[in-house]
């Protein structure tokens, strides 16, 4: 087996998952890149680490499917690299009103964003023999009673939960920690004036950029005495009523 280690990151074509892969390229790490529906995203990513040295490698399925993970983790078998690192970034956001949000729709949020996590986090862990370091990425969100997005926040309050039930399960051998970003990248649910009018709250006065997310990343893959924690990384908006 090669000895380069191997790091998995789900949803990792582009956004937030594609600086994190990135991230991960520059720390040494052979890379897995999951992706589901961007598929051009995902091998302009792969391109790019690969240009710079990166063994890479690409899978596409839905995590929402439990079947689908199974496959995903057998692929890791197949890929000549020990599994070091699971970073789980694939999620969905999605607006609804907690009063009339059908099942069907809070299924497909709580699947991805909690399920899956749970999920491949169980199978990662079965595999990182060696050590490893899983990495659950969740949401300033995860703090507040956001009512546009109910099964969002709920899923990434869970997160967080499981984050700290993961590193008590897993210790000594692997550490689990979450990410919480702010402000980062506009989503499709939020309209540019909204955008604007959120930053301007900010303590900090702007958005957060991808490379201060990545960052954290690479403290949690450097420093070996964390565990259990929710690293929030959010211009101050946490402080906000």
């Amino acid at each position: 087996m090669d000895s380069r280690p191997l790091a998995l990151v789900t949803g990792a074509a582009h956004r937030l998952g594609r600086a994190f892969a990135e991230e991960l390229s520059r720390a040494g790490y052979a890379v897995l890149l999951h992706y589901w529906t961007s598929q051009s995203a995902a091998q302009s990513t792969a391109g790019e680490l690969r240009a710079a040295g990166t063994p890479v490698f690409l899978w596409r399925g839905d995590l929402t499917d439990p079947v689908s993970i199974e496959a995903m983790f057998s692929e890791v078998d197949r890929i000549p690299h020990r599994l070091g690192v699971l970073v789980n970034s694939a999620g969905l956001l999605r607006t609804g009103d907690a009063r009339r949000l059908h099942v069907d729709e809070w299924d497909a949020i709580l699947d991805l964003n909690l399920r899956a996590p749970f999920l491949c986090a169980k199978e990662a862990a079965g595999r990182m023999t060696s050590g490893g370091l899983i990495v659950n990425i969740t949401d300033v969100g995860a703090r507040k009673s956001w009512s546009r997005f109910p099964a969002y926040s709920v899923s990434k309050a869970g997160l967080e939960a499981l984050t700290g039930v993961l590193a008590r399960a897993y210790a000594p051998d692997i550490r689990v920690n979450a990410i919480a970003p702010g402000l980062v990248l506009r989503s499709a649910e939020t309209s540019e004036d909204e955008w604007t009018r959120l930053v301007e709250r900010l303590p900090l006065r702007r958005a957060g950029s991808t490379q201060e997310i990545a960052a954290a990343l690479q403290f949690l893959l450097e420093n070996e005495y964390v565990t259990g924690q929710i690293l929030v990384i959010d211009g101050g908006y946490s402080l906000l009523g």
